[in-house]
């Protein structure tokens, strides 16, 4: 048990005081979010990339090429900006546009490992 915990502590330092190089790349952290989540016609391009359905923007390879790991990884190397946005994305597709949420989680996390817990906090009451 001891080993354990100390593993955990080790885990949660080295997130801590991961180093700025360590972290996804910044340069698309302004996008508006929002604003994709609120319009289907520019939602669905996004979706479609991650799904491999459809063409990339360099913004949707950037998010493409990290989804599993950071679903592994709790966002590990997230930006706070990242983190927040990763969280509302998610949240809207679990309440929103659960048809994406199944495929993507079938892509991505088949054994519903990591994705079980973004919907049991993230889940509005309806």
């Amino acid at each position: 048990m001891r080993v354990l915990v100390l593993l955990c502590v080790i885990a949660v330092a080295g997130v801590a005081l991961a180093r700025p190089e360590d972290k996804y790349t910044d340069r698309f952290d302004s996008i508006n979010i929002q604003e994709i989540l609120k319009n289907r016609r520019l939602l669905v391009p996004y979706v479609h990339c991650a799904l491999d359905k459809g063409k990339c923007t360099p913004e949707g390879k950037e998010l493409k090429s990290h989804i599993k790991e950071a679903l592994e990884t709790r966002c590990a190397k997230c930006t706070e900006a990242q983190v927040r946005g990763t969280r509302l994305v998610i949240g809207h597709l679990i309440n929103h546009e659960q048809e994406f949420w199944h495929q993507l989680t079938a892509k991505y996390d088949p054994a519903g490992q990591y994705t079980k817990r973004y919907e049991q906090e993230l889940k509005t009451a309806r």
